[in-house]
Protein backbone atom coordinates (compact mmCIF):
# COMPACT_ATOMS: atom_id res chain seq x y z
CA UNK A 1 0.00 0.00 0.00
CA UNK A 2 1.16 3.34 -0.81
CA UNK A 3 2.81 5.77 2.20
CA UNK A 4 -0.26 8.15 2.81
CA UNK A 5 1.97 10.58 4.90
CA UNK A 6 2.72 14.44 4.44
CA UNK A 7 6.24 12.49 2.19
CA UNK A 8 3.70 9.78 0.85
CA UNK A 9 0.10 11.79 -0.39
CA UNK A 10 1.98 14.55 -2.77
CA UNK A 11 4.38 11.34 -4.12
CA UNK A 12 1.26 9.36 -4.42
CA UNK A 13 -0.60 11.66 -6.27
CA UNK A 14 1.69 12.79 -8.60
CA UNK A 15 2.56 9.20 -9.02
CA UNK A 16 -1.31 9.05 -10.33
CA UNK A 17 -1.58 11.97 -12.10
CA UNK A 18 1.57 11.15 -14.36
CA UNK A 19 0.63 7.50 -14.98
CA UNK A 20 -3.21 8.96 -16.02
CA UNK A 21 -2.02 11.19 -18.27
CA UNK A 22 0.12 9.03 -20.31
CA UNK A 23 -2.94 6.39 -20.38
CA UNK A 24 -5.27 9.29 -21.71
CA UNK A 25 -2.92 10.41 -23.62
CA UNK A 26 -2.27 7.11 -25.72
CA UNK A 27 -5.65 5.64 -25.29
CA UNK A 28 -8.06 8.51 -24.91
CA UNK A 29 -9.50 9.79 -21.70
CA UNK A 30 -13.41 8.23 -22.77
CA UNK A 31 -12.02 4.85 -22.86
CA UNK A 32 -9.73 4.79 -19.79
CA UNK A 33 -11.24 3.80 -16.69
CA UNK A 34 -10.38 5.36 -12.91
CA UNK A 35 -9.91 1.19 -12.35
CA UNK A 36 -7.26 0.99 -15.11
CA UNK A 37 -5.05 4.39 -13.82
CA UNK A 38 -5.31 2.87 -10.27
CA UNK A 39 -4.17 -0.41 -11.08
CA UNK A 40 -1.51 0.63 -13.52
CA UNK A 41 -0.17 3.10 -10.58
CA UNK A 42 -0.31 0.00 -8.24
CA UNK A 43 -2.79 1.81 -5.64
CA UNK A 44 -6.69 1.32 -5.10
CA UNK A 45 -9.31 3.09 -7.24
CA UNK A 46 -10.29 4.61 -3.29
CA UNK A 47 -6.80 6.22 -3.07
CA UNK A 48 -7.28 7.39 -6.80
CA UNK A 49 -10.46 9.67 -5.66
CA UNK A 50 -8.92 10.45 -2.07
CA UNK A 51 -6.88 12.70 -4.33
CA UNK A 52 -8.46 13.39 -7.18
CA UNK A 53 -12.48 13.66 -6.60
CA UNK A 54 -13.39 13.71 -10.46
CA UNK A 55 -12.07 11.31 -13.02
CA UNK A 56 -11.23 14.56 -15.32
CA UNK A 57 -8.65 16.17 -12.42
CA UNK A 58 -6.58 13.14 -13.38
CA UNK A 59 -5.40 15.59 -16.49
CA UNK A 60 -6.77 18.60 -14.84
CA UNK A 61 -4.87 18.66 -12.84
CA UNK A 62 -3.74 22.14 -12.04
CA UNK A 63 -6.54 23.73 -10.33
CA UNK A 64 -4.95 24.24 -7.08
CA UNK A 65 -2.16 25.43 -7.99
CA UNK A 66 -3.61 28.21 -10.17
CA UNK A 67 -5.86 29.55 -7.30
CA UNK A 68 -2.67 29.85 -5.24
CA UNK A 69 -1.28 31.65 -8.18
CA UNK A 70 -3.82 33.99 -8.32
CA UNK A 71 -4.18 34.55 -4.64
CA UNK A 72 -0.79 35.69 -4.57
CA UNK A 73 -0.73 37.36 -7.65
CA UNK A 74 -3.09 40.06 -4.99
CA UNK A 75 -2.40 39.18 -1.36
CA UNK A 76 1.66 39.34 -1.78
CA UNK A 77 1.98 42.05 -4.62
CA UNK A 78 3.95 44.95 -3.64
CA UNK A 79 2.72 48.05 -2.09
CA UNK A 80 3.43 50.11 -5.12
CA UNK A 81 2.41 47.39 -7.49
CA UNK A 82 -1.66 47.78 -8.65
CA UNK A 83 -3.58 44.33 -8.98
CA UNK A 84 -3.34 44.19 -13.33
CA UNK A 85 0.60 44.84 -12.79
CA UNK A 86 0.73 41.75 -10.95
CA UNK A 87 -1.52 39.74 -13.08
CA UNK A 88 0.61 41.24 -16.11
CA UNK A 89 3.77 39.77 -13.97
CA UNK A 90 2.40 36.75 -13.79
CA UNK A 91 0.94 35.78 -17.07
CA UNK A 92 4.16 37.05 -18.83
CA UNK A 93 6.05 34.98 -16.32
CA UNK A 94 4.65 32.00 -16.80
CA UNK A 95 5.38 32.49 -20.62
CA UNK A 96 8.93 33.45 -20.45
CA UNK A 97 9.25 30.10 -17.75
CA UNK A 98 7.25 28.04 -21.23
CA UNK A 99 5.08 27.13 -17.30
CA UNK A 100 2.06 24.44 -17.72
CA UNK A 101 -0.46 26.99 -17.21
CA UNK A 102 1.14 28.91 -19.95
CA UNK A 103 0.15 25.93 -22.26
CA UNK A 104 3.83 26.49 -23.89
CA UNK A 105 5.36 23.72 -22.20
CA UNK A 106 7.08 21.36 -23.61
CA UNK A 107 5.21 18.29 -25.41
CA UNK A 108 1.97 19.67 -24.58
CA UNK A 109 0.44 18.98 -27.86
CA UNK A 110 -0.94 15.61 -26.54
CA UNK A 111 -2.13 16.67 -23.70
CA UNK A 112 -3.95 19.37 -25.71
CA UNK A 113 -5.42 16.72 -28.34
CA UNK A 114 -6.78 14.36 -25.58
CA UNK A 115 -8.65 17.43 -23.63
CA UNK A 116 -9.93 18.84 -27.36
CA UNK A 117 -11.66 15.45 -27.98
CA UNK A 118 -13.16 14.83 -25.18
CA UNK A 119 -16.65 16.62 -24.08
CA UNK A 120 -15.84 15.88 -20.31
CA UNK A 121 -12.92 17.55 -20.33
CA UNK A 122 -13.76 20.59 -22.33
CA UNK A 123 -17.21 20.63 -19.88
CA UNK A 124 -14.57 20.58 -16.55
CA UNK A 125 -12.35 22.74 -17.71
CA UNK A 126 -15.03 25.53 -18.96
CA UNK A 127 -16.08 24.97 -14.80
CA UNK A 128 -12.49 25.28 -13.21
CA UNK A 129 -12.25 28.58 -15.13
CA UNK A 130 -15.45 29.80 -13.36
CA UNK A 131 -13.99 28.93 -10.20
CA UNK A 132 -10.66 30.68 -10.78
CA UNK A 133 -12.91 34.30 -12.18
CA UNK A 134 -15.05 33.60 -8.44
CA UNK A 135 -11.52 33.47 -6.81
CA UNK A 136 -10.22 36.56 -8.42
CA UNK A 137 -13.13 38.53 -7.93
CA UNK A 138 -13.23 37.64 -4.29
CA UNK A 139 -9.62 38.18 -3.62
CA UNK A 140 -10.39 41.51 -5.31
CA UNK A 141 -13.49 42.48 -3.92
CA UNK A 142 -11.42 42.44 0.09
CA UNK A 143 -8.65 44.11 -1.19
CA UNK A 144 -8.18 47.57 0.09
CA UNK A 145 -6.03 48.65 -2.10
CA UNK A 146 -8.49 47.91 -5.36
CA UNK A 147 -11.12 50.34 -6.02
CA UNK A 148 -11.85 49.33 -9.46
CA UNK A 149 -14.75 46.76 -10.62
CA UNK A 150 -13.78 43.04 -9.27
CA UNK A 151 -16.24 41.13 -10.84
CA UNK A 152 -15.48 42.85 -14.37
CA UNK A 153 -11.94 42.36 -14.52
CA UNK A 154 -12.15 39.10 -12.78
CA UNK A 155 -14.34 38.10 -15.78
CA UNK A 156 -11.94 40.13 -18.10
CA UNK A 157 -8.91 38.61 -17.45
CA UNK A 158 -9.86 34.97 -16.43
CA UNK A 159 -12.30 35.04 -20.28
CA UNK A 160 -9.16 36.73 -22.15
CA UNK A 161 -6.66 34.28 -20.64
CA UNK A 162 -8.97 31.36 -21.61
CA UNK A 163 -8.63 32.75 -25.13
CA UNK A 164 -5.24 33.20 -25.46
CA UNK A 165 -4.21 29.91 -23.78
CA UNK A 166 -6.81 28.14 -26.12
CA UNK A 167 -5.54 29.59 -28.84
CA UNK A 168 -1.96 28.78 -28.09
CA UNK A 169 -3.41 24.69 -27.33
CA UNK A 170 -5.03 25.04 -31.65
CA UNK A 171 -1.80 26.12 -32.62
CA UNK A 172 0.36 23.69 -31.26
CA UNK A 173 -2.37 21.14 -31.90
CA UNK A 174 -2.06 22.12 -35.85
CA UNK A 175 2.20 21.30 -35.82
CA UNK A 176 3.13 25.10 -35.28
CA UNK A 177 6.69 25.65 -34.23
CA UNK A 178 6.42 26.13 -30.65
CA UNK A 179 8.76 29.57 -30.82
CA UNK A 180 6.22 30.95 -33.39
CA UNK A 181 3.52 30.21 -30.93
CA UNK A 182 4.91 31.31 -28.30
CA UNK A 183 5.65 34.91 -30.04
CA UNK A 184 1.84 34.74 -31.08
CA UNK A 185 0.90 33.86 -27.23
CA UNK A 186 3.22 37.31 -25.89
CA UNK A 187 1.35 39.35 -28.94
CA UNK A 188 -2.09 38.29 -27.65
CA UNK A 189 -1.12 38.69 -24.14
CA UNK A 190 0.18 42.67 -24.96
CA UNK A 191 -3.49 43.47 -26.49
CA UNK A 192 -5.42 41.53 -23.74
CA UNK A 193 -3.49 44.08 -20.86
CA UNK A 194 -3.81 46.68 -23.40
CA UNK A 195 -7.59 46.27 -23.16
CA UNK A 196 -8.28 45.61 -19.52
CA UNK A 197 -5.44 48.70 -19.02
CA UNK A 198 -7.82 50.96 -20.70
CA UNK A 199 -10.97 49.64 -19.83
CA UNK A 200 -11.33 47.96 -16.50
CA UNK A 201 -8.94 49.86 -14.06
CA UNK A 202 -9.61 52.88 -13.09
CA UNK A 203 -6.82 55.35 -14.41
CA UNK A 204 -5.48 57.84 -11.58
Amino acid sequence: MPRTGARGGPQTRAKISAVATRLFVERGFDTVTVTEVAREAGVSAVTVFKHFPRKEDLLLDREVDAVELLRSAVRDRAPDTGVLRSLRDMAFGFLDERHSLSGLKDGSAPYFRTVAASPALISRAREIASGLQQTLADELEHDPAFDGDAELLAAFFVAGYTVVLVETARRLIAGEAADTVADEHRARLERLFEALTSGVVPQH
